[in-house]
């Protein structure tokens, strides 16, 4: 697992004092040390996605239907010029990325957005 970092942060000590900024931006609490999320997976829409910290929103929709009776599976990929800079474990989760009010970036996604998770993963603990 990877150490603990934030996109646009030099070192630690910014990286720390950006992570609480953003929290309170997204009005919630931030992790401790060892529970700092790096990466989840979420079902938005009827397309999986993934949001990991300091990568653009990636996502699959997977459609399927009868052709001659025969099954076509189909895959579309998905992405968004988002780039996620912190994700707070909550019920639901709060992910905060680069798009509007932070930066002047449009998003389809609103910022910070929620998601229920079915997979997470963590930083590395310090």
């Amino acid at each position: 697992m990877p150490a603990f970092f934030l996109p646009r942060a030099s070192d630690g000590a910014q990286a720390e004092r950006l992570y609480e900024a953003l929290a309170e931006f997204a009005g919630c609490q931030p992790g401790p040390p060892d529970k700092r999320v790096r990466r989840i997976e979420f079902v938005q829409d009827g397309a999986r996605w993934t949001a990991e910290v300091g990568l653009q929103l990636q996502g699959v929709r997977m459609t399927s239907f009868l052709r001659r009776g025969e099954l076509i599976e189909h895959t579309d990929e998905l992405s968004s010029t988002s780039t996620v800079l912190a994700i707070y474990e909550s019920a639901p989760f709060f992910v905060v990325t680069d798009a509007q009010p932070i930066t002047g970036a449009p998003s389809e996604w609103a910022n910070p957005f929620l998601a229920e998770p079915d997979r997470v993963e963590y930083f590395s603990a310090p």
